[in-house]
């Protein structure tokens, strides 16, 4: 199986959550990835604590082994399609949430993810791997 990571997975691993950190050991590297998006959204909470410099350290680190997956026009269609089924059904998701969901959607993986609101998305596969 395949994962992508969501940003408080990301957080919560470099925050040594150590159910989250058990998870990410006993899975092969190769096997996650996260998406641009969420490196995004990485680098700008570390942009707000410019000198929590353990947590910079753990994000280079963490970059360093994970894949990064980048958003293509593919990825820009399955968008367009999940948020117009999602509008058409009465529901949201912020739009970041929205973006890494049609990544994890269009490139296949399974999302892991604690944010409950994911459960929208139809189709979308979700695991909470802190629990």
């Amino acid at each position: 199986m395949q994962y992508m990571l969501d940003t408080n997975t990301v957080s919560d691993l470099m925050k040594a959550h150590p159910e989250v950190v058990e998870r990410v050991k006993a899975t092969p590297m190769a096997a996650m990835c996260m998406s641009v998006i969420t490196e995004a959204e990485l680098f700008y909470g570390l942009a707000k604590r410019p000198d929590a410099k353990r947590l910079h350290l753990a994000a280079q680190e963490l970059m360093r082994r994970i894949d990064v997956l980048p958003w293509n026009s593919a990825t820009a269609h399955r968008y367009a399609g999940v948020r117009a089924d999602l509008e058409r059904q009465g529901k949201t998701l912020a739009p970041l949430d929205l973006l890494i969901a049609a990544h994890a959607l269009e490139a296949g993986l399974t999302l892991v993810s604690r944010d409950k609101v994911f459960g929208q998305v139809d189709g979308l596969v979700v695991q909470d791997w802190s629990l």
